[in-house]
């Protein structure tokens, strides 16, 4: 068993702050996930290696707990063969966390589609999720939202709680989506396929039972932290959608209808006042977000006018416009720009 350099592993210094932590990992995640690189084994391996040295730097107590080794690992490495807790006395970890057996969460692997129970068969990775020296050292430290981390603790004997992060989309949570992933509860993972309910926040967390750390009297949870993808259209705020709308300066002063973009990929027909103002913002009720709630409803979407300015007037048009500011600075006392003479054709 080889010790392992997880700092190295995030390309980050020994006293990067938390968020330089998670900064380095999103970003290797990003490049690495195997749906970016399919049917490359070094890019799963380096993906694994990657979620590895962020369980273990994420979380502070297993910080200290890393950095504790330094170059007594194999110090420590004998008295785990031994049956003991490697950390008894050396540490704040004294007394606390073993769990027999391999444990540790493991890497998602997103793909397909939404509340889950269903396993699968086979091994997505094709090896286990967790190196041996993370085995050793670490299948019973508290990750973040286990006991000695503020939440709830689990019943006696159980394993920890494992958290993941889940990236979606804002469609699939609109709609609700199904992901298979891969959730180990020994050494080598098995393949979940997890339901996402419709109109999940981003933020929230799905709790898959028994799909976390194992323990003597059955696994631990596996707590999934969702994260929503910005989206190109749509801004969120709750259960409200924001969208610009685009309209015609002739639409926005005469008034008229509008077509509005909805998040399940339909249009809404929107009536538009005479007199309309530039960033006006009208409400849509009722298609918004969903509620995860069975009874919650839909919240509202909000669009907001963007008056379209023509960038060429044909001649008619320029006529027009001419006569109309002719009009408006007679009302108004303004003054405009006297007509240019049109250019001589050639002959």
């Amino acid at each position: 068993m080889q010790f392992q350099d997880y700092y190295e592993t995030l390309g980050i210094r020994r006293g990067a702050s938390p968020d330089e932590v998670k900064t380095a990992f999103r970003g290797l995640a990003r490049k690495h996930h195997p749906d970016v690189n399919p049917g490359d084994p070094s890019a799963e391996r380096r993906f694994r290696a990657i979620n590895e040295a962020y369980e273990v730097l994420r979380d502070p107590q297993t910080r200290r707990k890393y950095d504790a080794l330094g170059a007594n690992w194999k110090q420590y490495e004998q008295a785990a063969a031994a049956g003991r807790d490697p950390f008894a006395g050396r540490s704040p970890f004294a007394g606390g966390w073993r769990v027999p057996g391999a444990a540790g969460s493991a890497p998602f692997r997103s793909g397909t589609r939404h509340p889950l129970d269903t396993e699968g068969d086979g091994d997505p990775f094709g090896a286990p999720a967790f190196s041996e020296f993370f085995r050793t050292f670490f299948a019973g430290a508290p990750p973040a939202g286990a006991p000695g981390a503020g939440s709830k603790r689990t019943p006696a004997g159980r394993g920890p709680t494992v958290e993941l992060p889940l990236e979606l989309t804002l469609e699939e949570a609109f709609a609700g989506v199904t992901r298979r992933l891969a959730a180990g509860t020994g050494e080598r993972p098995k393949a979940v396929e997890v339901r996402i309910p419709a109109g999940v926040a981003d933020g929230s967390r799905v709790r898959v039972a028994g799909r976390g750390a194992p323990g003597p009297a059955g696994a631990g949870d596996l707590l999934l932290r969702v994260r929503i993808a910005p989206h190109p259209v749509f801004a969120r705020r709750g259960r409200d959608l924001t969208v610009r709308c685009g309209m015609p300066l002739t639409t926005a002063v005469l008034g008229g209808e509008v077509d509005v973009s909805a998040v399940d990929g339909g249009t809404v027909r929107l009536k538009v006042p005479p007199g309309t103002q530039q960033g006006q913002t009208f409400r849509i009720r009722g298609r918004g977000m969903p509620s995860p709630r069975a009874d919650g409803g839909r919240g509202d979407l909000y669009a907001t006018a963007h008056v379209e300015i023509p960038r060429r007037l044909s001649a008619e048009a320029q006529r027009h416009f001419e006569a109309l500011a002719a009009l408006s600075g007679d009302e108004r006392g303004g003054r405009h720009a006297p007509p240019r003479p049109a250019a001589p054709s050639a002959t």
